[in-house]
């Protein structure tokens, strides 16, 4: 029986099957609206767009937590049919990660929507964290895995330091910074859209510039210093090439030297490629009331009992997209190293490809002989005692190590009778009902993007990526 992974983001989702996926299929866990070509594409069928400018994008996930299921129904949908993956769910067994501290009510929901909806055969959730021990990222020739762990998990919408001993997650101890992918995306755009062109509707094109020139400084005053002489002898300057939907159109950084064409229109990034992600260090400095992630780390061990301390200071290791910015994992070492006591070592380990690290490491996790068999929820149990089944299954998640809701949670499960349960309080029951509804809310979905394209559709001056210029000013900042 197959055994499908999916690595369930909020901005993408890596799927893979075990054993025929070494490397994972990246889909944008997202429908996305394009007022160039006025199609709507969902999910993997975005690489079909061939104008990438002012794309609007309805996410599944709100503030990190999975909220809209009719969204994620239509992309999984896509993932599962045979333009992907090319599976039967009903002949499968499913191993999903979810967010940190989810919500019991949103796990339900889950739960419901893999066995009534998909059928799959037996089914797996857990944290992206909880996965790592079993990959590669600390392992190290001729030495045991280790036990004490810190794992780093910086994605879209948040960042976690997520502590586990023997591969079980210490949650008193885990810290969440409100501080991800989108927040920095965000940030670009407003900076880029003051100074130059306004790019405020253009996040996929800012997403794309954020990745290819930002990166982390190992000094910030000095750097800061340096983008004050002239742009034409600053080596921090960049200059991207905005896309134009024709030759070039994803945009790229401009080769020195490189002759322009009279359609290439620059953005001139300066030092906004390391300001941006500065404020993973610091984000006091848009205001937040949180400490850095070194911080943050910092004071997750210092929760953890302290004969075992020394042994997460030398086992950190970095996951989440916002951890492949260049220089992120030496400047984090320099600021630990400040934080630890002198008695101890930091080390922090990085992978090659951070993205895709929990995938990969639930594909070992998986393939591991009785691992799905004994831990999963099969389907004959689910239609036994419904979600109470996964209750049971899955207790290393955060509401049973917190004692009381547990109980409190457990006490509002007992005495109801798990099939009137199932028919009345699901969200997605089989039948009729559910096509409905899911037709309905990709009606929904659409008819708000023709709203919005409606409200926007007015004369205006634009460029050929459909950025409108702003009053010109300079790049220099004082």
């Amino acid at each position: 029986m197959p055994t499908i992974v999916l690595d369930n983001g909020a901005y993408s989702v890596k799927a893979g099957v075990v054993g025929q996926h070494q490397d994972p299929l990246i889909i944008p866990n997202a429908i996305v609206r394009s007022k160039g070509d006025k199609k709507t594409y969902f999910g993997h069928e975005l690489a079909q767009c061939r104008d990438y400018s002012s794309l609007h994008f309805r996410l599944p996930f709100e503030r990190g937590y999975l909220v809209d299921w009719d969204i994620e129904k239509c992309v999984w949908d896509g993932i599962f049919s045979d333009q992907v993956l090319r599976v039967d769910t009903t002949q499968a067994a499913l191993l999903m990660t979810e967010p940190y501290f989810n919500l019991p009510k949103l796990q339900d929901d889950c739960d419901q929507l893999v066995f009534e909806e998909y059928e799959f055969n037996s089914y797996y959730r857990c944290t992206p964290a909880s996965l790592i021990p079993y990959g590669q990222l600390f392992a190290q020739p001729g030495l045991p895995p280790a036990e004490c762990t810190i794992v780093v998990d910086s994605g879209f919408s948040f960042t976690h330091v997520v502590p586990l001993i023997d591969g079980k997650i210490v949650w008193n101890a885990v810290k969440r910074l409100d501080m991800g992918g989108k927040l920095l995306t965000n940030h670009l755009k407003e900076l880029v859209s003051f100074r130059q062109w306004n790019m405020m509707e253009e996040t996929y094109i800012m997403n794309q510039v954020k990745e290819t020139c930002c990166f982390v400084s190992a000094n910030y005053k000095q750097d800061i210093e340096t983008c004050r002489i002239d742009p034409k002898r600053n080596p921090i300057v960049q200059e991207y090439i905005l896309p134009d939907m024709s030759t070039n159109r994803k945009g790229r950084v401009r080769i020195p030297e490189e002759p322009l064409a009279e359609s290439d229109q620059i953005l001139l990034m300066n030092n906004e490629r390391f300001a941006v992600p500065e404020l993973l260090f610091r984000p006091d400095d848009i205001g937040m009331d949180q400490a850095g992630i070194a911080w943050t780390i910092a004071h997750s061990i210092s929760l953890l009992p302290a004969d075992l301390q020394g042994m997460f200071w030398a086992n950190i290791g970095l996951i989440g997209g916002n951890t492949k910015l260049p220089g992120f994992r030496a400047r984090l070492l320099s600021e630990l190293q400040t934080l630890a006591p002198v008695e101890f070592e930091v080390a922090i380990y990085e992978c090659e490809d951070p993205v895709t690290e929990a995938y990969k490491s639930a594909c070992i996790r998986a393939s591991q002989d009785g691992f799905m068999s004994q831990h999963a929820v099969t389907r004959a149990e689910y239609l036994e005692s419904g979600c109470s089944a996964a209750h049971r299954k899955f207790r290393h998640d955060w509401t049973w190590a917190t004692g009381i809701q547990a109980r409190r949670y457990l006490d509002a499960e007992r005495g109801k009778d798990a099939k009137d349960a199932t028919a009345k309080g699901s969200s997605y029951s089989t039948g009729t009902g559910t096509s409905q509804r899911v037709a309905r809310g990709k009606a929904l979905a659409l008819a708000a993007m023709k709203e919005k394209d409606r409200e926007d559709d007015r004369p205006q001056t634009t460029t050929a990526s459909g950025a409108k210029p702003t009053r010109a000013r300079s790049t220099r900042r004082g």
